[in-house]
């Protein structure tokens, strides 16, 4: 498997998709090779846990300057070529039988080891930079990384992607045959995120509204800050933390200055998973306001996290609890229609309780690394039959 971001280096949800994915592979008798990029917290050196080994690739040289961000990734994955192209050697004359690329940005490198090693090329797009952008893409770099997703479409055996929207968007955006496309899920380990025995349905949860994520527009967290303005009037006590590091944050802070909500809403900016994890168990709701959310992955933690959770109905977002009983939904960037939703589940707690026990079922029955493994796998063996 081929990704950008793989532990301890994680700036998207990609990275903890790929430890996941790979280990639950290789807890079920797969030998997994990982590729990613070294940075300073990691070196060059083989890891080895159980069948999964991961191999960082250095892409400090040539250097190339940051405006240049397709050249440096172009860059980046002849060094994992590079990488790859000598696993035989390096591993006692191991070969894969497949190649399982992550996103656009490492699609180059897994294209071109899928042709050396003469094996299936599997591409998991997390994303499109069209949807990214609302479905129009501006001019400059989001256009040249949209041709070059288009190319990786047709180079790709088959495609994965984690909802129906997105399936339906990748057929129809790159004019791909249905059966090209496979929908699988992300998942999520739900003993990370689980709550201390003691913490029983039923206690009281307190007036904290929590969410986090990469700080940018689409995100929504504006909506929210809006939304705690309103439900401030029927909830003085309210209180909100927005965790996470982005773009966005000068002018969420701006708009959070405006709204007049700035003693109820706190930015920390990045917080460590522990603490993370405390902070979702605990909150009165969580929310994930996102404009645009091709599948979710804060959702599902927060879902595995056992708090009551409410989350704009659009994209994958919507697909991920519609009929679950599991959270409620509100018209994406309607912040009357969040506030609404957040003062009902502050409100109420048997409702929270209702919300949270439905999570926990359809965490562990739909999204736990053993049912997306295997499911990934019978792609893998799909795929390698029509080669024979």
């Amino acid at each position: 498997m081929l990704s950008w971001d793989y532990p301890p280096q994680t700036t998207g949800g990609i990275a903890a998709q790929v430890a996941g994915l790979g280990a639950a592979l290789g807890a079920a008798g797969h030998e997994v090779v990982v590729l990613t990029i070294a940075n300073r917290r990691a070196d060059t050196e083989t890891e080895s846990v159980g069948n999964v080994r991961v191999r960082r690739a250095k892409i400090d040289l040539p250097w190339l300057p940051a405006d240049k961000p397709l050249a440096r990734t172009a860059s980046a994955n002849h060094a994992l070529t590079a990488l790859g192209a000598t696993l035989d050697s390096d591993s006692g004359g191991w070969k894969p039988d497949i190649i399982h690329g992550h996103d656009w940005s490492v699609g180059w490198a897994a294209d071109t080891l899928a042709a050396i090693h003469d094996v299936p090329f599997v591409l998991t797009m997390h994303g499109t930079e069209r949807i990214r952008h609302g479905g129009h893409l501006p001019q400059g770099t989001p256009t040249d990384i949209s041709s070059i997703e288009w190319w990786l479409a047709f180079r790709a055996d088959r495609l994965i992607s984690s909802t129906r929207f997105m399936v339906e968007q990748l057929v129809t955006g790159f004019e791909l045959a249905p059966e090209r496309v496979e929908r699988i899920p992300n998942g999520i380990d739900p003993e990370r995120w689980a709550g201390r025995p003691e913490e029983e349905p039923g206690r009281e949860r307190g007036r904290h509204v929590v969410t986090w994520g990469r700080v940018q527009f689409e995100k929504g967290f504006q909506v929210l800050a809006r939304a705690i303005n309103q439900v401030r009037a029927s909830i003085p006590d309210v209180q909100c933390t927005i965790a996470g590091r982005g773009s966005y944050l000068p002018e969420l802070q701006t708009q959070i200055d405006v709204e007049g909500v700035s003693d109820l809403i706190d930015l920390p900016g990045y917080v460590a998973d522990d603490a993370l994890h405390e902070l979702a168990r605990n909150a009165g709701c969580v929310v994930i306001p996102s404009l645009y959310e091709p599948f979710g992955i804060v959702a599902l933690e927060a879902l595995a996290a056992g708090a009551p959770l409410i989350v704009a109905h659009t994209g994958g977002l919507a697909e991920l609890v519609d009929g679950t009983g599991a959270a409620l939904t509100f018209e994406p960037g309607n912040s009357d229609d969040l506030g609404r939703c957040i003062d009902r589940v502050l409100r109420d707690p048997v409702l929270g309780d209702e919300m949270t026990a439905n999570a926990r079922d359809l965490v562990h029955r739909r999204f736990s690394w053993d049912a997306i493994a295997t499911e990934t796998a019978a792609v893998y063996h799909s795929v390698c039959e029509q080669r024979r």
